[in-house]
């Protein structure tokens, strides 16, 4: 039977800057995706309408019905391309869900592009963007992957070179954070604030070009930091842990609860990892690097 496999991987945040609550309830967004190497793996197959089933460690308790991201996708897909929406769907999710990492993203990222081909769909580079952004603000990274600024709500992209491969290591929490939850405690902290509009900056790009490792570990931060760590205490153990194990940075990632902490290089990255492990501040750690394609 024809078959055809996307993989995608996880994204982190190494600068999420968020502006203040506009009048549709969203928020301006400027961050920098940088995708890691832990991949969520989709395939497609011919089928009489859509079915999807989900296998991998963080398969658990995720739905396979319509209201999953990667059905949606292919129902979005084939409208826009007015084909019948025909297809088979695996997903075999290596990624944890709900942890800042843009799992159900990239599972959205992998049914287009295995659908696209299944479906011998003849769609520019922009077409197949456009479909994902109506998707979610994670979607359009999560097909061109690498590292990127992402501007309005994360869905303008622009790539950004990285001098040097980055090792990370990612402290996954028990549990998840829903991002509305988290945005709603960003604006209930905010309320007697004033919020400017979102930036990048330059130390982050500067540092990135470069491939230094101390001046990326310096430039990290997060707008909805603040907010994960209250809505979820515990996290800030996790920082704390992590920068005592001598990381060169550490941050929640996106609305968390996954924390990332930046190392020196690869063997630096082991040995963090087996003592975040050993904390007892997380729930598994993992050694990843960026940017992955």
């Amino acid at each position: 039977m024809l078959q055809v496999i996307a993989r995608v991987p996880a994204k982190i945040n190494p600068v999420l800057s968020v502006g203040p609550k506009r009048p549709d309830g969203f928020h301006d967004l400027a961050t920098v995706f940088h995708a890691v190497s832990l991949y969520d793996e989709v395939r497609a197959a011919p089928g009489d309408g859509v079915s999807l089933t989900l296998s991998g460690p963080y398969a658990v308790g995720v739905p396979a019905d319509d209201s999953n991201l990667a059905v949606r996708a292919a129902h979005a897909l084939a409208a826009h391309a007015d084909v019948p929406t025909q297809v088979t769907l695996s997903v075999h999710k290596e990624i944890p869900v709900a942890a800042g990492l843009a799992g159900g993203s990239a599972d959205a990222a992998g049914t287009l592009r295995a659908c696209a081909r299944l479906w011998q769909l003849e769609l520019s580079d922009a077409e197949l963007a456009a479909v994902a952004a109506s998707l979610g603000s994670d979607v359009p990274f999560a097909l061109m992957a690498g590292t990127a600024e992402g501007t309005g709500r994360g869905e303008r992209l622009r790539a950004i070179p990285v001098g040097a491969r980055l090792h990370w290591v990612l402290a996954v929490a028990d549990g998840e954070l829903s991002t509305p939850a988290v945005y709603a405690r960003l604006d209930e902290l905010r309320q007697d604030r004033c919020v400017a509009s979102p930036s990048v900056g330059d130390d982050m790009p500067a540092a990135l070009a470069a491939g230094d490792p101390q001046a990326v570990g310096r430039a990290l931060r997060n707008d909805l930091q603040e907010a994960a760590v209250s809505l979820r205490p515990a996290l800030a153990d996790t920082l704390r842990t992590g920068a005592d194990l001598g990381a060169l940075g550490g941050i929640v990632s996106g609305s968390g609860p996954t924390c990332v902490f930046l190392a020196r290089d690869g063997a630096h990255a082991a040995d963090l990892a087996t003592g975040m492990a050993a904390s007892g501040t997380c729930a598994e750690a993992l050694v990843v690097h960026g940017p992955a394609a």
